[in-house]
């Protein structure tokens, strides 16, 4: 795929027209969507699959829905590569005449691009990229998800970050365990603030609108003010075409979903601007990490102050928050404030 395949990228909000499926992404339904097209054929899928033994993602290459859909739903960590390069390759010399899918973050879908360019199977892929918040340390998952099992007493059967049941726009992280929901607020509340994320996605060169993949889907954050006639409580996912091949999947798919056209500025959200901003706590959170381990770390970062669960409980209640209490998270209050109300404003800068 040559860049002069490249063309500017058409924006499309899209959600499937099926509602069960619906319920059950974490946005629209784009990535099953795409995936049953391939599956469909006899194509192959390549995409990140979570491991209920390892507790950690890793890219695998499917070939049935059944297979597949363990990989729906988002994942809060980094996912590994393991031998998927060599496989793919395999599969496609074995297959000469099918196509084959690929699904990951901005970085990893673009490796994979031009890997399938150094390999000339460019033609024979089409490379979808997610839209990404930053990727944690797979390592501190792996040791909370231990904790909660050795807390709870058994392991863990099921795990979801943006489970549905309070709308899209509210999502529920749990895990189940002896078939009680464990919820995860913790680990999300450190995957928020930044304090985990790697180096390098403080200098993700993915953070814009314009990439070389064929395709980028994410959540369609604030729709509800850009395209009000288009909202839906149970979510919207984001198209971003960027090549010929990548329209003409979409084309070929589009009857699958309700969706309307758009532009980059409607669709605007933080991770398609710039990279994630570097936590201002991220090195003490590493230093108390190595010092005294995942407990501690997530009794100090994953926990919201007094003052904070009061201005939630205030915003839950009327829409309506206290703002003058200027302190972090980790921070005592200060010693003067004054005590106003204002209107909660959009979360524009909720990430995908």
């Amino acid at each position: 795929m040559k860049e002069d395949f490249l063309i500017p990228t058409t924006v499309y909000a899209a959600r499937v027209k099926d509602r069960k499926l619906l319920e059950k992404s974490s946005s629209g339904g784009a990535f099953t969507a795409i995936s049953d097209f391939f599956l469909e054929r006899g194509d192959a899928v390549v995409c990140a699959v979570y491991s209920y033994e390892s507790h950690q993602t890793e890219f695998c290459l499917v070939t049935d829905k059944r297979s597949r859909d363990q990989a729906i739903g988002s994942k809060y960590m980094q996912s590994i590569p393991g031998n998927i390069y060599k496989t793919t390759l395999k599969w496609l010399q074995d297959n000469p005449h099918e196509m084959l899918l690929f699904v990951g973050m901005g970085c990893q879908a673009d490796g994979f691009r031009k890997f399938a360019e150094t390999m000339h199977i460019r033609d024979r892929v089409i490379v979808v990229d997610i839209i990404c918040h930053g990727s944690p340390s797979p390592k501190l998952w792996r040791e909370y998800a231990d904790v909660l099992e050795n807390k709870h007493g058994g392991k863990i059967k099921y795990l979801t970050f943006k489970d549905k049941r309070n709308g899209w726009n509210q999502p529920t992280a749990v895990v189940q365990i002896n078939g009680e929901e464990i919820p995860l607020r913790e680990y999300v509340k450190i995957f928020y603030n930044k304090c985990a994320l790697r180096p390098s996605c403080h200098e993700c060169p993915y953070a814009t609108t314009e990439r070389k993949t064929d395709i980028t889907i994410g959540d369609f954050w604030h729709i509800e003010k850009t395209i009000s006639d288009f909202y839906d409580p149970k979510g919207t996912s984001l198209f971003l075409i960027h090549t010929e091949q990548g329209l003409e999947m979409f084309e070929s798919i589009k009857e699958r979903f309700d969706f309307l056209a758009s532009n980059t500025e409607d669709c605007w959200q933080i991770n398609l601007e710039r990279p994630m901003e570097k936590s201002p706590m991220r090195e003490q959170f590493w230093s108390d990490y190595r010092a005294k381990g995942i407990e501690f770390i997530m009794r100090k970062y994953g926990n919201d102050s007094l003052q904070k669960k009061v201005k939630n409980k205030l915003k839950r209640m009327w829409g309506y928050y206290l703002t003058d209490i200027c302190v972090s998270d980790t921070d005592f209050p200060e010693t003067s404030y004054n005590t106003c109300f204002i209107t909660v404003p959009d979360f524009y800068e909720r990430a995908a």
